[in-house]
């Protein structure tokens, strides 16, 4: 077998460990958000923290993971039967809700793990203000509980204190930890499945190729780079979006990127400023971004890991909304903000020769979030993100109603909604005519409504309410989004902000519109 087939072999097999982790974690949790829309990430990653292979799950989770785990390494040295739980933004995190949990693999005679896998999920409620953890918040401490890397199990003992804290913070803490023990079988999933690998391979097979298959993607890298800017030559490109505030105003933003020399740099420095609310983005999210953006332009079967980003400078100002510090609220950094990094950069890009007729327009450019819940005896919490339309390209016309760039999660299916929560979907249907008329048209974004059947709180977190995606090439943008309260499911309704957290009664119902994507082509 030629060395290159051979790298390839390990880079399905490390990739296939992945997804037979997440499997584990579908098949055994508890939350909806998890077990139907998918709202997770595994990983492996090399002694050095550096991520070797990955599921094909979340990109906003994927790409910031190894903040995670280097900060989870910080607690070392290890012994067999370890298990480090965080959720920090401001140490490898990206926002609450997303409880990270790192496992050192010892294949057999180690006394030193070779590896690490990693598993991060959307968790409904880490407490907080707001039921789901995910609203208008003034800081980090009204967003839920925030967990530094700390040992969930120590030595193969759970951590039955920290269990106790983390229970007693949370809205339906059944369910939270019966989530957290369905993330610690995947891990255990995934650490048995490469000691199997070292057995049949052997270990140090495992850690050559694993080296090589980083040298694979940055090297692969490096085409892409010497395509933008071949020789000596330098590339700038520079692009301007914007991020809407509550009160309709907008905080503009910009990019530079450079290419020069066989790097690329990423320049957010003029980003100097954080928000108000929510929407302050840690610096694993921004990462992330780049990361993704990178990835669209490699070829298709180009083993996802750090490779990537090896020759990549992702410059930030420390405290800014690219690179959030405490004690700024980031809920909607990571789901929000990271939409709108990934907007700028391929805006960017779309400006180099020969590459711009490879991106498409501007998809939905929010997650748009909703999460409602209540506490007490009956309590409960929901948390989900809603599709939009895709941006067209040259190829194309852009997708209807689908997860777009940083998402890559499922629908929450009416049947697993109404079954687990008291709430009915009254109608859920494409957006129709909402994509950028062009001569390929944007996609169409969603149209759902619910009726609640008990009172409750809800949280609406979202972005393009104003303003819709925009069109490249002379397409047209696509409509903005929104969100309307109706009184006993009456009335024309109020509109809801961007960021709104309200209370609602029996019989209410809301309803959720999300933007369409931009059109490509006059």
């Amino acid at each position: 077998m030629s060395d290159k087939l051979r790298v390839l072999v390990f880079h399905h097999l490390f990739a296939a460990v992945c997804e037979e982790m997440g499997e584990a974690l579908l098949r055994s949790a508890f939350s909806a958000n998890i077990k139907e829309r998918r709202d997770f990430s595994c990983a492996l990653f090399d002694a050095s923290g550096q991520m070797v292979a990955q599921a094909a799950h979340l990109p906003v989770h994927l790409g910031s993971t190894p903040l995670s785990v280097r900060a989870a390494m910080e607690l070392g040295p290890f012994e067999r039967g370890d298990s480090v739980v965080l959720n920090d933004p401001y140490a490898g995190g990206t926002h609450l809700p997303d409880i990270t949990l790192v496992t050192p693999v010892f294949l057999a005679g180690r006394e030193q793990p070779d590896f690490y896998v990693a598993g991060r999920a959307h968790h409904a409620d880490v407490g907080g203000t707001h039921p789901g953890s995910m609203g208008p918040s003034v800081d980090i401490h009204g967003e839920g509980l925030r967990i530094p890397p700390v040992f969930l199990v120590k030595a193969g003992v759970l951590n039955e204190t920290l269990m106790q804290l983390v229970r007693a913070n949370m809205r339906v803490p059944t369910e939270r930890e019966g989530d957290l023990l369905a993330q610690l079988s995947a891990n255990h999933v995934g650490a048995k499945r490469m000691g199997e690998l070292a057995e049949r391979h052997g270990r140090k097979e495992l850690v050559r190729q694993s080296a090589a298959l980083l040298d694979w993607t940055a090297a692969l890298v490096q085409n892409v780079l010497d395509e933008l800017a071949p020789g000596s030559k330098t590339v700038r490109l520079c692009f301007e979006d914007e991020l809407e505030n509550q009160d309709g105003s907008t905080m503009p933003l910009g990019l530079e990127i450079r290419v020069s020399c066989g790097r690329i740099t990423f320049d957010w420095t003029g980003i100097t400023e954080s928000m108000a609310g929510s929407a302050n983005a840690p610096r694993a999210v921004t990462l992330s971004a780049v990361f993704y953006v990178l990835r669209l332009l490699l070829p298709p079967g180009t083993p996802t890991n750090d490779g990537i980003l090896r020759s990549v400078d992702v410059l930030t100002t420390r405290g800014s909304l690219a690179d959030a510090s405490y004690p700024s609220a980031v809920c909607a950094g990571n789901v929000e903000t990271s939409q709108r990094l990934v907007d700028l950069a391929l805006g960017a890009l779309s400006k180099a020769p020969g590459l711009g007729a490879r991106i498409p327009a501007a998809s939905a450019g929010t997650m748009s979030n909703l999460t409602f819940g209540a506490a007490g005896p009956d309590s409960f919490a929901h948390y989900e993100t809603i599709a939009g339309g895709a941006g067209a390209s040259e190829i194309g016309p852009g997708a209807h109603a689908v997860q777009t760039h940083m998402t890559n999660t499922r629908n929450t299916p009416i049947e697993a909604l109404e079954v687990q929560d008291p709430v009915r979907i009254v109608s859920y249907t494409v957006r129709r005519a909402s994509g950028g008329k062009g001569s390929e048209p944007g996609g169409d974004g969603l149209m759902r409504r619910l009726r609640f059947l008990v009172p409750a709180r809800l949280s609406w977190v979202s972005q393009r309410g104003h303003r819709g995606p925009w069109g490249l090439a002379g397409g047209q943008g696509g409509k903005p989004g929104g969100a309307r309260h109706f009184t006993g499911g009456a009335g024309r309704g109020k509109r809801l902000g961007i960021e709104a957290s309200l209370h609602i009664h029996a019989g209410d119902e809301v309803e959720l519109q999300t933007p369409g994507g931009g059109g490509f082509g006059a």
